[in-house]
């Protein structure tokens, strides 16, 4: 008997916490979304998050402020969200680097990647590109690896850092092609694009927005680009996995909330900022600056965001990076 009454107390308590937290989702939000972008106003980064806030404010009835938080490579504006109540007010725009290749490059992180947040949604993906000085005798993809065969740590790759996405992306062909190109590492990549265009460095792995005005203007030859395939603003520029099936490296970003928050109000979140995405305004504006739009269900980006860090973790490896 007594058996049978504590079975109905766990059962009724059960169905007590379904009704309420379905009640609590169909109540969220109530007040405004904070949206935390670990990057400075002003950048692409920053148009892509406020792009979808837009949008995604009139989807949920509620404000979403973008909150940029800078510093440390990022890892500021992460935390703040890993330690924020698991109640749906608090998100942030994750990237790649803080994702998927933090965990193999630094010994401690002052969050998990993994534990510490429930991914909501991937968003957004940009391909790098690989851009040479005229003056280098290799004219296309082909050309290239067989020169870098030919004259092995002779060829040099400049990027925006140590252990950036292009970096590794250069290490990641490094291993497939079989060459050996030697790192030129740069703080930001401003400074290496001038010195590319002027000749002083011949190759660099970089982002499309910073190179492809000087692609356009034949300051700079692109003879490749690093996503699965060919983006709708480079169709003229073959991909590596066109000659190396399977290579991918592409600067990715995600929204992710606080491990803990409940499924129905991801659920939510996850259904508004697909529409966002879906908004021609929006699709045109990240198009421009060079992004192409990227969703799926928490568990696909839940995947993908292991699957990252494991690909990640071998280059890091097998690179020898280390976090400046």
């Amino acid at each position: 008997m007594i058996k049978t009454q504590l079975l109905k107390s766990a059962l009724l308590g059960a169905a007590l916490l379904a009704t309420a937290s379905t009640v609590a989702a169909q109540a969220y939000p109530s007040r405004p979304v904070r949206f935390v972008v670990p990057y400075a106003p002003g950048g692409s980064t920053d148009t892509l998050a406020r792009s979808i806030a837009t949008i995604l404010a009139d989807q949920l009835g509620q404000q979403v402020v973008v909150d940029n938080r800078t510093g440390a490579n990022g890892d500021i504006g992460m935390t703040i969200v890993a330690k924020a109540p698991a109640d749906g007010y608090t998100v942030v725009l994750g990237y790649i680097a803080n994702i998927g290749i933090g965990p193999s490059l630094y010994e401690k992180m002052p969050y998990d990647p993994v534990k510490d947040f429930a991914p909501i949604t991937q968003v957004a993906g940009a391909s790098n590109i690989f851009v040479t000085h005229p003056s280098l005798p290799a004219k296309n993809f082909k050309e290239f690896i067989a020169y870098a065969k030919a004259n092995p740590k002779k060829v040099s790759f400049a990027t925006a850092g140590v252990a950036s996405v292009g970096h590794l992306t250069g290490e990641l062909l490094n291993d497939m092609a079989g060459i050996d190109m030697q790192h030129i590492p740069y703080k930001g990549s401003g400074q290496a694009i001038s010195d590319l265009v002027g000749g002083h460095v011949k190759v660099m792995i970089s982002g499309m927005a910073s190179t492809l005005p000087h692609v356009r203007s034949g300051k700079l030859n692109g003879i490749v680009t690093t996503g699965l395939k060919r983006t709708p603003a480079t169709q003229e520029i073959p991909t590596i996995a066109e000659t190396y099936p399977g290579f991918e490296s592409s600067s990715w970003f995600g929204v992710l909330a606080p491990a803990g928050t409940s499924k129905p109000v991801i659920t939510r979140l996850n259904t508004g900022i697909h529409k966002s995405l879906q908004d021609p305004g929006v699709i045109k504006r990240l198009a421009n600056v060079g992004f192409e739009i990227t969703y799926g269900t928490p568990e696909q980006f839940a995947a993908y965001i292991q699957s990252e860090i494991k690909k990640w973790a071998k280059v890091v490896k097998a690179s020898g990076a280390k976090p400046e």
